[in-house]
């Protein structure tokens, strides 16, 4: 798959209320990718009410890679492109997920993600965030 294809393809889904907007046709496909209230953890998804800013980021994670212990204060969306990410959570749960799965990140939950597979692992993120406001925030769990 392209990353700007699936990266179109996501923000597609994610801009638009239903995979209905769009009719398929001949010459257009429409995959949903995710539809969520809740974040992976189950908890509900809020949108802040200050200035929205929305951020799009490309996030590549070596084999054997972690991004650390974080945070993200505003809700965001991932798409893995390429590769096989796992994600756990402070309490100890995990997520295990594959090339071409979705998913609604946990808010204000530290988190770290590792890439537990042979090749880098891409993920398309979007956050939709504050203007001028940090959409992660590096920490450490407690102990």
């Amino acid at each position: 798959m392209k990353i700007g294809s699936a990266i179109l393809g996501l923000a597609l889904v994610l801009g638009i209320r239903g995979a209905a907007a769009l009719d398929p046709s001949g010459t257009v496909q429409v995959t949903p990718l995710l539809k969520a209230t809740t974040s992976w953890n189950g908890q509900p998804l809020t949108y802040p009410t200050e200035p929205a800013e929305v951020t799009g980021l490309l996030v590549e994670i070596a084999p054997g890679g972690e991004t650390g212990w974080h945070r993200h204060p505003v809700p965001s969306f991932a798409l893995v492109l390429a590769g096989t990410l796992e994600v756990t959570l402070q309490d100890g749960s995990v997520n295990h997920l594959e090339a071409g799965e979705a998913l609604a990140e946990v808010v204000d939950t530290l988190h770290n993600g590792r890439n537990v597979g042979t090749v880098p692992a891409k993920l398309a993120v979007f956050y939709a965030g504050v203007r001028g406001q940090p959409v992660t925030e590096k920490a450490l769990p407690a102990q």
